[in-house]
């Protein structure tokens, strides 16, 4: 037998690979983020869903398991409680309509920029108008749905509307 220190070397650095390679495909992420056509036909519809006065339908973007939160309130989780979140808005402002500013995506993570403008005219309403904009964070899962969403928006100044108006 012969003694050649190259080879071992050799084969613990090809054993030391295989086994590297091994560990980073047991790590591959379980959020996936669609291609930038697919995630603007995705933000799209989303889009004309929270416009629909169809609360269910802006919760079919979700996983069943999935979650919406606006600010820093109590995540929405599951579509019955995400349906609930929106119909809140759509209650408060019938002719809500949600304009899609920009959708772009960073890392792992969809940002869907929006304007909201409607008037609130909804029960107990103060008539006044609203416009104003923020932003959803979005990570989806392997079934290509929203799994979490952080949306952001100035609510001091939301209610400051409700209250003054848009003007």
């Amino acid at each position: 037998m012969v003694n050649c220190p190259k080879a071992g070397l050799t084969l613990r650095l090809v054993t030391f690979m295989a086994l590297v390679f091994v560990v980073l495909a047991g790590c591959k992420s379980k959020e996936a983020v669609v291609d930038n056509p697919d995630m603007t036909d995705f933000a799209t519809r989303y889009t004309a869903a929270w416009s629909s006065q169809n609360a269910a339908s802006v919760a079919e973007f979700f996983a069943e398991d999935g979650s919406l939160q606006i600010n820093d309130g109590i995540p929405s989780v599951g579509r019955a409680a995400i349906t609930s979140t929106a119909q809140s808005f759509m209650t408060a402002l019938p002719d809500m309509v949600l304009t899609m500013d920009e959708i772009s995506v960073e890392g792992n993570q969809a940002i869907y920029r929006w304007t909201l403008d409607g008037t609130n005219t909804g029960p107990g309403g103060t008539g006044n108008s609203i416009h104003i904009s923020g932003y959803e964070e979005w990570t989806f899962g392997s079934d290509g749905l929203i799994k979490m969403s952080r949306g952001h928006m100035d609510e001091a100044e939301y209610q400051r509307q409700l209250n003054e108006g848009s003007a």
